[in-house]
């Protein structure tokens, strides 16, 4: 079938006054944008009004699906929640996999758009009759996946619906409060949880059939093929145990070697994204004591809790998002009484691992359980959590304060109880449960030393103090804090410089002093990392795809046989160049400025470590968020000149 890969057409839901309706758009801004998060980007900066509360009625929360979901194309099932962020006043995205990406543009839509809030807690059902909103009274008060399971029961029959829905930190408002998808997938970040329980938007609900065209879906489905012979090969892995002797190679390498995303695909291939658990610990990339301490803190013979086949031996089945060929999730025994959960992610491992000194793999299931079923992100749970341990620690909370908890480190029933604080919102959870920036300007007598975050989002745990590139896209992505949005490392598997005339290509082996420098090459390869973040966060393609390369996986030629176009790689990445740029404008119109998003000193080895793999390591920061303004055309303060501006075609919009 030929045709366009997008619908031209979104909903606009108002909550307030109870009504749908469908908006079409021309093809001119698909053509400036893509869709998913450059759709979403373009819309929001118009409809969002200047200054509106994150949480109330002008807020704009979209569900959007990327161009190039439902096409014969690899890894490209990702879907994203936008909206302005409680959490952090800025730009807020969050990313998810699952199967509601494809669902919205079965229900014939680009995005899905909801403004207003609701008299009372609703659903949004999009189905043959259309959409409309009904009453969902009887779900508030559910967990998350209660309430997915109920409304697969409900509206099922024949085709199973997707559902995207809060659970109770989301209806409590907390700001790291996510969207729970597919039993406990989570657009965890930006706090749009909290976004979607003001609305009173219990949950989305869509059940389509509609086809997706592309212009040339047999050219895609040749190009399919080639990249994946690449996920066909067979790679032997070593056991898990091992895993921490690798660590301590990379950290004693007197090189950085260059990473290979075909060997990253392989290992998440083998144990999902948890395989790299006590192989960062060892190498420093995880941080662990609150990003106090190190390996020294958390050696091999503790970490051995969290061994990646320790978790992989509870898989029951692989689990994989649409248009998949990896796999790298699974759906795992949860207590031995036929309960089942998600396999925990990294993220979720290292955050109640290591930043809390804590080995009990059993805890950590159940704490990963507890927080999808509640709705809230386990990065900034965790990260909490840690906070709160340190002030007990140095005396700055007492049994008083914590209800009776020993904060101590590594004590796991504490870590749960506190848990279940933070979801009832009760006694020091019910700080918490904001984040640690607002935790620690709300407890009198506390420090923000101990509360790392990046412009009030807690980052994640891969330690910039081994790869700076992790610094500066936190400090300076629209987005703070965030990992996904680029590092030197993921500038190693893009491969980019293989497509893109002109972009710095690292050696083979190249110092480890060569990251810290603010130097132009380091920031225009950072630069040419956020335009391609954007262009596949804007096609819905999986970052873990996108690690296998740009001349393995084919991106550009994708979107040029699913719209019909001739572009080059330069050209796509111009696109991705306009989005990040309009979302630093939305923050700029929001008052924000983009040096109070640096990141948290201690991340930065400010002042450095003097023990364990990162010891000595210091980010300069500030100079290479000015390096990196300056190769993008932000200007020394952040702000895009009107030259950058012109030359993107974003004058509309700066006149706003």
């Amino acid at each position: 079938m030929t045709g366009k890969p997008y619908s031209g057409k979104i909903l606009w839901v108002d909550l307030g006054a109870g009504e749908c309706r469908e908006e079409a758009l021309p093809d001119s801004l698909y053509e400036q944008f893509l869709s998913g998060l450059g759709l979403a980007a373009a819309l929001l900066y118009r409809r969002i009004p200047a200054g509106a509360d994150p949480l109330g009625p002008d807020n704009v929360l979209g569900f959007i699906s990327g161009l190039l979901t439902g096409t014969p194309s690899l890894f490209t099932g990702r879907w994203m929640a936008v909206g302005k962020s409680p959490l952090t006043g800025t730009w807020g995205d969050a990313n998810c996999g699952g199967r509601l990406s494809p669902a919205i543009k079965q229900c014939g839509y680009d995005g899905i758009f909801v403004r207003g809030i609701s008299p009372r807690p609703v659903i949004l059902l999009v189905d043959a009759q259309g959409a409309r909103l009904v009453d969902a009274q009887d779900l508030w008060g559910q967990d998350a996946i209660e309430t997915e399971r109920t409304l697969r029961e409900r509206y099922g029959g024949g085709r199973q619906p997707a559902v995207a829905c809060i659970g109770p930190a989301g209806e409590r408002l907390s700001l790291i409060a996510g969207i729970c998808h597919d039993y406990g997938r989570m657009a965890a970040r930006s706090g749009l949880g909290a976004v979607m329980g003001a609305k009173r938007l219990k949950a989305v609900v869509l059940k389509g059939a509609r086809p997706v065209q592309s212009a040339d879906p047999e050219k895609m489905k040749a190009l399919s093929k080639r990249a994946r012979r690449f996920y066909k090969l067979n790679v032997p892995l070593p056991p898990g145990r091992f895993m921490p002797a690798l660590g301590v190679l990379l950290r004693s390498m007197p090189l950085i070697l260059r990473m290979d995303g075909l060997i990253t695909t392989k290992l998440y291939q083998k144990w999902g994204t948890s395989s790299l658990n006590q192989t960062s610990v060892e190498w420093g990339d995880s941080p662990v004591k609150n990003w106090q301490g190190s390996y020294l803190d958390y050696p091999a013979r503790v970490s051995a809790g969290i061994d990646p086949d320790k978790i992989r031996a509870r898989e029951l089945k692989k689990y994989r998002c649409y248009a998949c060929p990896l796999a790298c999730g699974g759906i795992c025994s949860l207590d031995g009484k036929g309960g089942e959960t998600h396999k925990p992610e990294y993220e979720t491992v290292m955050s109640f691992g290591g930043l809390l000194l804590n080995n009990d793999l059993e805890a950590i299931f159940a704490i990963n359980d507890r927080l999808n079923r509640a709705g809230m992100d386990s990065i900034s749970a965790g990260s909490a959590v840690a906070f709160a341990m340190e002030l007990y620690e140095k005396g700055r909370l007492t049994q008083a304060d914590t209800g009776g908890l020993e904060l101590r480190w590594g004590n796991v029933a504490a870590v749960q109880a506190l848990v279940e604080q933070m979801i009832a919102r009760e006694g020091l959870g019910n700080l918490l449960a904001d984040g640690v920036k607002r935790a620690a300007q709300r407890l009198n007598g506390s420090s923000p030393e101990g509360a790392v975050h990046a412009g009030g989002q807690e980052i994640s745990m891969h330690d910039p103090r081994l790869d700076p590139g992790y610094a500066l896209h936190a400090s300076v992505d629209p987005t703070p804090g965030r990992h996904t949005t680029g590092s030197q490392i993921y500038y190693d598997m893009y491969r980019l410089w293989t497509r893109v005339p002109g972009l710095p290509r690292p050696g083979l082996f190249y110092s480890r002093s060569s990251r810290y420098r603010a130097s132009a090459e380091n920031a225009a390869a950072a630069v040419a990392n956020s335009c391609y973040t954007q262009l596949f966060n804007a096609a819905g393609l999986c970052m873990f795809g996108a690690f296998l390369g740009a001349d393995r996986l084919p991106l550009f030629e994708w979107l040029n046989a699913a719209l019909g176009w001739h572009k080059s790689p330069a050209e796509y990445m111009q696109i991705g160049k306009r989005i990040q740029t309009l979302r630093q404008m939305f923050n700029l119109r929001e008052g924000i400025d983009p040096r109070a998003l640096k990141i948290h000193p201690r991340a930065a080895g400010q002042p450095p470590q003097s023990a364990g793999a990162n010891r000595g390591r210091s980010v300069p920061v500030e100079a290479m968020m000015q390096a990196y303004w300056q190769a993008i055309g932000w200007g020394d303060d952040g702000r895009p000149t009107p030259e950058t501006v012109r030359e993107l075609g974003l004058g509309e919009y700066s006149q706003r």
